[in-house]
């Protein structure tokens, strides 16, 4: 990650991550999503790269060579001060740039090619390995002519590794104005405590690591929006972020989830999504009004469980009330559910001077077996709008139907962000709130926000075959391990002694010999 000034950026360049292998793709869910879907590689959507100097203000620019790509897939955008024109080129090497070594890494991690040479850090390729075009921008001509300047791009994604070594309202205003005003996904490195500029915008998604204790914002938001376990360095977990989101704007844009690919596509469903899928390490905890983890931000990547809930569809509401301000919202008497347990929906939400407004989508949590729980995992996001200072007020709900009673709650009062993170969920019918302050000092009447959720109740399957034991679970939701222990009066949980899974029909399969002294087995999130 680097720190970037110059006009309104400086650059310092930071460490290298440490070495990594191919299963660096395993924990954030894309070996699983390449073995499981057809084609989900970014294909058509066409990406930004913002690349500060490795020290040296010329050495910018990704050589193709260095991730296996065509010459044609670049194209080159530079600036200087005052920012009035930018110079473009579609060849390499040109003479507006040359080579960041770091912005090669940067682009291994996004998108490198299968099997590209030269990248250290021993990662095969890419998460979107063929999007369908990069434009490559020298950060401070980003900065000054794009982003200040008012100018358009054509990407939706926008990956950007560098920070301002300081938290900057006037620069994440920028950001803000132009995300919301222009549908762009801005993904920024979450360097720092407190998080620096731009990864504290609003409307963009901060990226962390797990090795690194970042976060919160200065003024007490929840970011980083997420973390990736590895690699270290947050230039390179946010590529991989980067590149989850071309996947899902591939996903939406050919209906994998549904035929509004327009509210599928939108950054606040993308946000909603990406984070929702996330799997919380250990140590993560929330509370009603911090809804991420200060440093974990929703938990660790993994786009299969966030494709798995846009497949699930849009689906709407069952029901809108309003209601007096700032009085009770409880259950309504209502026999439609929402049909699926695992989906998304963007809409909008309409309040008054006088009233507040809920969406109320129900949930029937239950499964054959008696004893089940349940996990839910909800996330509620929408935008700073563009021109505005503050945010409209949104908060989530979680009521159990049968006696009225709230179950869990975010209700942060500063982030655009509000997540519910449930652990042995009683089965039984539940009433999830949307609700949106009314009142004469709020920014807008109506928001449109994006909802994304997750219930399931897991267990593993177990059956004989001859002298082995055949154990299977469903693939979805991801990061599951199987742990054996030898007995149950104080056990000794270990998965070293399990094989690796198999896939089979959407299940994952393990045989393991009767003859193992562990005869007891688990599933256990990390």
């Amino acid at each position: 990650m680097r720190n970037l000034q110059k006009t309104i950026l400086v650059l310092v360049v930071a460490g290298v991550a440490a070495a990594a292998n191919a299963s660096s793709l395993d924990p954030i869910g894309v070996t699983l999503l390449r073995a499981t879907t057809t084609n989900l590689n970014g294909s058509g959507v066409r990406v930004g790269q913002a690349e500060a100097g490795d020290g040296v203000a010329a050495n910018w620019e990704v050589n193709p060579a260095s991730i296996g790509a065509a010459t044609n897939l670049f194209t080159y955008i530079y600036g200087t001060s005052p920012y009035l024109t930018v110079s473009t080129t579609n060849s390499y090497p040109n003479s507006i740039g040359s080579e960041s070594g770091h912005g090669g890494f940067v682009a291994g991690y996004f998108y490198g090619i299968t099997n590209f040479s030269g990248f250290v850090f021993g990662v095969s390729n890419g998460v979107a390995t063929n999007v369908a075009h990069v434009d490559n921008y020298e950060a401070n001509t980003f900065i000054n002519y794009y982003i200040s300047g008012g100018h358009s791009i054509s990407e939706r994604v926008v990956n950007q590794s560098f920070t301002f070594g300081s938290y900057n309202t006037g620069v994440d205003q920028l950001y803000d104005n132009y995300a919301d005003a222009n549908e762009i996904l801005f993904l920024s490195g979450a360097d720092g405590q407190p998080i620096y500029s731009p990864a504290s915008c609003y409307n963009g998604i901060g990226v962390g690591s797990l090795a690194f204790t970042n976060g919160p914002t200065a003024d007490g938001r929840s970011k980083p929006d997420i973390i990736v376990s590895f690699p270290s360095e947050t230039s390179y977990t946010t590529a991989q972020v980067s590149g989850a989101a071309a996947i899902l704007m591939q996903a939406g844009t050919r209906g994998d989830g549904g035929s509004d690919t327009n509210s599928a596509t939108d950054i606040r469903t993308v946000k909603a999504l990406l984070l929702n899928g996330a799997i919380k390490p250990v140590g993560w905890t929330n509370s009603s009004s911090q809804p991420l983890h200060r440093h974990y931000g929703a938990g660790v990547l993994n786009v299969f469980n966030s494709y798995k809930q846009l497949a699930g569809g849009k689906r709407g509401s069952n029901f809108s009330t309003n209601v007096p301000t700032d009085t009770a919202h409880l259950p309504v008497a209502m026999t439609n559910s929402v049909p699926v347990l695992s989906g998304w929906n963007f809409t909008n939400i309409t309040a008054s001077v006088t009233k507040d407004a809920v969406h109320h989508y129900f949930f029937n949590a239950t499964n054959s077996s008696s004893n089940a729980a349940f996990t839910a995992t909800i996330t509620l996001a929408w935008n700073k709008q563009s021109g505005q200072t503050a945010l409209n007020n949104l908060n989530l709900f979680l009521y159990n139907c049968a006696n009225s009673n709230l179950v869990a709650c975010s209700t942060s009062l500063v982030d655009n962000v509000e997540h519910i993170f449930m652990l042995k969920l009683p089965q039984g019918r539940y009433d999830l709130q949307v609700w949106k302050a009314g009142g004469a000092g709020t920014v807008s009447t109506s928001e449109t926000y994006a909802l994304a959720w997750e219930f399931f109740s897991e267990s593993i399957g177990v059956a004989k075959s001859g002298t082995n034991l055949n154990l299977s679970w469903p693939v979805y939701p991801d990061g599951f391990v199987v742990e054996s222990t030898a007995n149950l009066s104080s056990p000794s949980w270990s998965a070293s002694s399990i094989p690796s899974a198999t896939i089979t029909n959407n299940q994952n399969k393990i045989s393991v010999g009767i003859a193992n002294t562990n005869k007891f087995f688990r599933l256990r999130r990390p």
